[in-house]
């Protein structure tokens, strides 16, 4: 079978499962622009109870409308979005780690994972160079705050090319985050409950102790969910690498965790399996 057709073919497998998620709207006059964060906003949500944030594009009266579904494998091109709501496009976001938006990029085989934090324009319009390496599925999270509640809303991008995904790697207690840089995880993931995970870094066996400051915290944390990319809340202590995970189901999970060290920012890629909890 052809790299083209089976491309299409994983696509349309895709769309089945997200054909609530549509990405429609169009170009409307901007509601306000603020720059305030309550301090609660940090831990709110915008969904209801027991769904899992990044599933779909809309969201209450809030979609993420990106300009297009598709670009190039290995060139450096300019992706933009808008979020839409019913007054038209939003543009009063408020500062959540450090940020007014973040933008996550991942692969649906939760490989190719980035973090980026786009600009936003006059007219509400968010924009950033993006350059994908490798053909594939993907996965682009919008995460934000509105109005004090945490949004998270998720679009399907495509990269035509010769597409091989990757097996998940199995649960290891260690993760390499390149030139002599390892991080240490423990912690037990569970459903039902939060999980507290610990991290250590480490940097040619010995532990860093002077890690730099990254958007307000020591490290921060991104968790997906296997077969879905259900995108997780998750909870950072401000002073050391001690997260708090809300594991909505049992299954595994895919944890990237960036810290900064040395002015350059790392990232250490986890699977962890989470449990139900006992009972």
């Amino acid at each position: 079978m052809s790299a083209s057709r089976t491309l299409a073919l994983y696509g349309a497998g895709l769309a089945a499962v997200l054909a609530a998620s549509v990405a429609v709207g169009a170009a409307a006059e901007p509601i306000g622009l603020s720059n305030a964060a309550p301090e609660e906003a940090a831990h709110g949500g915008g969904m209801a109870e027991g769904m899992v944030p990044g599933l779909a594009v809309a969201e209450g009266d809030l979609r993420l409308v990106p300009s297009t579904g598709a670009v190039p494998a290995g060139e450096e091109v300019g992706y933009a979005f808008r979020i839409a709501g019913d007054g038209g496009t939003v543009v009063d976001f408020e500062i959540e780690h450090t940020k007014p938006m973040h933008v996550i990029v991942v692969r649906r085989d939760l490989v190719g994972f980035q973090h980026l934090h786009p600009e936003m324009g006059p007219d509400g319009t968010w924009s950033t160079p993006l350059r994908i390496p490798e053909a594939g599925a993907y996965r682009v999270f919008a995460d934000f705050v509105v109005d004090g509640e945490k949004q998270t809303l998720g679009a399907d991008l495509f990269v035509a090319g010769d597409f091989r995904p990757q097996t998940l790697p199995a649960p290891a207690p260690v993760a390499d985050a390149g030139d002599g840089y390892t991080v240490e995880l423990a912690g037990e993931p569970v459903v039902g409950e939060e999980s507290e995970l610990e991290l250590v870094v480490r940097h040619h066996g010995q532990v860093v102790a002077d890690l730099d400051e990254y958007l307000g915290a020591l490290g921060h944390l991104v968790a997906l969910r296997a077969g879905d990319l259900g995108y997780l809340h998750v909870h950072a202590d401000a002073e050391r690498l001690h997260f708090e995970v809300e594991f909505p189901s049992a299954g595994d999970y895919r944890l990237f965790l960036q810290f900064r060290h040395a002015g350059e920012v790392r990232t250490a890629a986890f699977t962890v399996h989470a449990e139900e909890a006992p009972r």
